[in-house]
This record gives C-alpha cells, sequence and structure tokens, in this order.
C-alpha cells in the first residue's frame, strides 16, 4: 500500500469541492486535457460553476440530466455541476442502442439530455426531454452569470448526503437498474483507491475507458490530487500511443482487451516503445487481465500494474491488488495475480453461503461488501433494493474466497453477466431479444473465453420443433439471430458465436443450468465454429 499523505478531507465533502480546492492551491496548474484544449484547475472551477448555473437555470431541484457521447470535457463539466446544482447526472452510454437509451431516459426521468447533436438525433428522446447539443452548452456555459464572490453560480447548495450520479449497470432481470450514488459515496470510492493507488504530485493520467462507466470516478480521484486527467473519445492504439507522448502520460487505466490491442499494435510498430518512456504504471479491473498480458508487457514497456476490483453499486473500486504484489506476481507466483486484492481501508469484505452465512477461509462463496462507497439504492425500484443491500451489506452475485491472510480471489460470477471488451452484458437481456425469433424454442445465452476480448457472447439454441431439418438451415437460423441482436441492443451485445443443440441442461425444477452448459462448449470448441 502506498505511503502517501491521506487526502486532507473532513465530513461534509461534495464533489465540486475537489475541484474549488485544487484551484484554491494550484490555480493554473492543468486539470483536463482533452485533444488540443487544456483546462487549468482554476478554468475548470469556472466551468463547473457556469455548467451548474446553466443547469439550474432550465431545471428543478432533484431533476435528472443526462449526458451521452464520447469522452469529451463537456462530460467533466456535468460531472461536477451537476450535482453541484442540486439535481442529478444521468450516464448515458453512447454504445447502446437508441431503444436502450430511450428506456434509461424514461425509468431516470431525465428532464434533459445534454450530448452531440448526432447522438441526439439518434437517440430521438421524447418531446418531455429538453436536448441540448454541444455548441448549445458551450453557448449556455459562456452566457450563465456567476456571483460576485467569484465562480458560484446562485444555486441551492447540495448536501455532501445528497444524489449526485445515476449510472445504470446490467444484472441478471434483464433490464438495467440505476445505482443512486451521493457525492459521499463516490468520494469515499475515492478515499479508497487513494489508499490504494500511489499518485504521484507529477502524474499525468489517460483514460481511455467511457466516461459513461464508473471508471470516470478516477477523474475525480486525480483531481483530488490536483494532477491532470488527460481524455481521449474513444481507444486506439496508435493514438493512445501518439498521445502519451505528446502529453507524457505518466499512468493509465486500460482494460485487457485495450492492452492486448497496445501490444499488437507494438508488434507491427517496434519503434513505437520509445514514444511510451514516459508511462510507468497500468490500472485495470473490467475484467482480469491474462497473465501472460501481463508478463508480455512487463517486458516490453517495464511498467508497473494495479487491479482494483468493484462495480458501479460500489461507486468504483474498493478491493486492490497494488504493484508490490504484481512484481511478487510476475516474478512466479502466477497465483497472486489471479487475485482480485484485498480490501481498502474503511471496506469489509465477507464471503457467505446461500443462507448468508459467513463461510470459513478457503470456502467459495457469495461475495459481500460493506463500506461508505455503496451505493444509496437502486433508482425506484425498492424490492431490487432490498435484496441487494441486506443488512448493511451489498450482494455483489460474485463467487469468491479469502485467504486467511484477507486475499480476495474472485472465483466465478453468481450472476450471468458476460464482460466482453470491458462490457457488460446481461445474457438474459439477450436471451429475452433472441427469444422474439419464430424459430428459437429455447435460448440460453452464455460468455465463452476469449483471448482479445476477454468474453464473447455465446447464444446456444434449441429450434422450435419442426423449424430445422439441415445443418444449412441451422446457419440461416444463427443468421437470424444474430441480425435480431443486431436490430435490438447495441453491437457488443450480439452473439460472436450461435450453437445450434437438441436440448439445453437443465435441473430438476427446469432451469437452465449454465455451470454446466459453459463445460460442455469448454469441452467441444469445435461446435463454437467461427466467430461472427
Amino acid at each position: 500500500m502506498p505511503d502517501a499523505v491521506p487526502l486532507a478531507w473532513t465530513e461534509g465533502v461534495r464533489l465540486h469541492d475537489v475541484v474549488d480546492r485544487a484551484a484554491g492551491r494550484t490555480p493554473d496548474a492543468p486539470a483536463l486535457i482533452d485533444g488540443d484544449h487544456v483546462s487549468t484547475f482554476a478554468g475548470l472551477a469556472d466551468r463547473v460553476a457556469r455548467a451548474s448555473g446553466f443547469v439550474a437555470g432550465c431545471t428543478a431541484p432533484g431533476d435528472r440530466v443526462a449526458v451521452v457521447g464520447v469522452n469529451h470535457r463537456s462530460w467533466v463539466d456535468a460531472y461536477y455541476g451537476v450535482p453541484r446544482a442540486g439535481r442529478i447526472l444521468v450516464f448515458g452510454n453512447h454504445r447502446l442502442a437508441a431503444p436502450e437509451l430511450r428506456s434509461v431516459l424514461e425509468r431516470s426521468g431525465s428532464r434533459v439530455l445534454v450530448g452531440p447533436r448526432e447522438e441526439l438525433d439518434r437517440i430521438d428522446p421524447p418531446a418531455s426531454v429538453a436536448r441540448i447539443d454541444l455548441d448549445d452548452w458551450e453557448a449556455g456555459l459562456a452566457a450563465t452569470a456567476l456571483g460576485d464572490g467569484g465562480p458560484a453560480p446562485a444555486t441551492p447548495p447540495a448536501a455532501a448526503d445528497a444524489d449526485a450520479w445515476i449510472i445504470h449497470t446490467s444484472g441478471t432481470t434483464g433490464r438495467s437498474k440505476g445505482a443512486v450514488l451521493t457525492h459521499a459515496s463516490v468520494l469515499a470510492a475515492v478515499r479508497a483507491s487513494d489508499a490504494c493507488r500511489t499518485v504521484p504530485p507529477d502524474e499525468v493520467y489517460l483514460l481511455p475507458f467511457p466516461l459513461a462507466h464508473i471508471a470516470g470516478y478516477n477523474v475525480v480521484h486525480h483531481h483530488a490530487r490536483g494532477v491532470p486527467v488527460v481524455l481521449l473519445a474513444r481507444f486506439d492504439p496508435a493514438d493512445f500511443v501518439a498521445t502519451v507522448a505528446r502529453r507524457q502520460v505518466t499512468s493509465a487505466s486500460l482494460a485487457a482487451t485495450m492492452l492486448h490491442a497496445l501490444l499488437g499494435f507494438l508488434d507491427q510498430h517496434p519503434a513505437a516503445v520509445a514514444d511510451l518512456t514516459s508511462l510507468r504504471q497500468i490500472h485495470y479491473g473490467a475484467a482480469p487481465m491474462p497473465t501472460p498480458v501481463l508478463r508480455a508487457a512487463r517486458e516490453r514497456l517495464g511498467v508497473d500494474f494495479s487491479q482494483g476490483y468493484g462495480m458501479t453499486e460500489l461507486s468504483g473500486n474498493a478491493v486492490f491488488l497494488d504493484a508490490d504484489d504484481h512484481r511478487k506476481g510476475l516474478a512466479g507466483d502466477d497465483m497472486l495475480l489471479r487475485a482480485a486484492g484485498r480490501p481498502a481501508p474503511g471496506v469489509s469484505v465477507r464471503v457467505v453461503d446461500d443462507d448468508r452465512r459467513t463461510v470459513p477461509a478457503g470456502v467459495p462463496g457469495e461475495i459481500e461488501v460493506r463500506a461508505p462507497q455503496v451505493m444509496d439504492r437502486y433508482w425506484e425500484e425498492p424490492e431490487a433494493t432490498a435484496t441487494a443491500l441486506a443488512d448493511g451489506w451489498l450482494r455483489t452475485g460474485d463467487v469468491g474466497r479469502l485467504a486467511p491472510d484477507g486475499l480476495l480471489m474472485i472465483v466465478d460470477r453468481k450472476k450471468d453477466v458476460i464482460v466482453t471488451g470491458g462490457e457488460n452484458v446481461s445474457s438474459l437481456e439477450v436471451e429475452q431479444v433472441i427469444h422474439t425469433v419464430p424459430a428459437v424454442g429455447e435460448v440460453a445465452v452464455v460468455g465463452v473465453p476469449d483471448p482479445r476480448w476477454g468474453e464473447n457472447v455465446c447464444a446456444v439454441v434449441v429450434p422450435r420443433t419442426g423449424a430445422l431439418d439441415a445443418d444449412a438451415q441451422a446457419d440461416a437460423l444463427a443468421e437470424v439471430v444474430v441480425a435480431a441482436v443486431r436490430a435490438e441492443l447495441a453491437g457488443y451485445k450480439r452473439p460472436r458465436h450461435v450453437v445450434v443443440v437438441d436440448a439445453l441442461p437443465k435441473n430438476a425444477t427446469g432451469k437452465v443450468v449454465k455451470a454446466e452448459l459453459r463445460a460442455w462448449l469448454a469441452q467441444h470448441p469445435e461446435r463454437l465454429g467461427t466467430r461472427r
């Protein structure tokens, strides 16, 4: 664990206080780098104050304001400015299909949608949702009058326990749920990360993950330390290398798929390694990092690694495997590299059986977490909230085991959520779409391992009786299944493999046993065919 001085925070700190305090300490230091645009902390504090005033002028306290689009400085304005105004920021993932995003807007009751004009046109929100494109956003900020005492518009001050963000997360119910995060819960996650990840004063941090993900809390963490954050609109290996070289980036968060792509780029362009000499550390956590990829990256780049285990409901990461652990693991302890890490200070982790009784060390069970960073609730879903938050503990739905020294190992995901390329895919959501195909009788969607993407979505289909009578028709059915999902859901949710079978494995109650299905697919990889 790092020996850095803890963040000097007191109770009652809110998200925008992070920027205001940094602006007070080092007003001219760079805070946010977005392409050619560089904001100092004083400049960012001014934009946040103006965003707060602009939003307050067109909404009522407690209203939800949604943002959508690729990474852009307007996201960061909204991260801080919308909650500052006493409104709630709703994160819109631009990778979702238009019907999915309209559902997010409807269920959150969003009053405003901010984003690029082409995204607003694609989504086509209902008339009840006001559209603000990025040109209008900039004009609105410029026209907002600030208070006499500096960058503080006349908006009611938000409380630290007030709702700040709503981020929708996939789950076994198929339909995403909106996790409500408060100022206090997000900043508790920042404290947890800060206690377990050193942020030196000369840090330059690059974030290629979508700001629509909980990974965006890393922006707040680095701003709390007074260091700049560099944005990439989207991850591209060549752009990543060029940006690291141009901005002398020292640390970055990368998913396994991103690091795999970066290593592939360096294989094709060996001289580009020289452009990455400033890079000292890579953080990951969207999915396990394959040991061969870690070893290759260590050899090629000479960087350290840190891993964080968390989820949207935890406002960020809560369990960490630090750089020292990675060095030990890469020196020969492969088992250590398969661990999630140890709980951060202030975070309690336990492993329980089906009756929620704590199991002995080394015995697998469901992981539960208790910490100040746990979400407040799911938006307008009291039953789901009661299920997830039991007796002060968050039921993660993940299966793991604890070592006697507190090291947490992830065994499997109890929830059937597939992680592909850093994106979560609900298997039930995909199944619901496939069930609309007339020739499909039954379907089960599972994840199958992929060296690049972590997992691929695989649909195992039982045809409706009499629907097929030849292999050629099975291939045709597979194409129809993929097309149906592509039409309704985001591209990363479509099945990359479709396997047609006579029956699915089921238990005595008729429920499909997906563990057996995954095991069967592992034993018969030839049934997967070519990746679609």
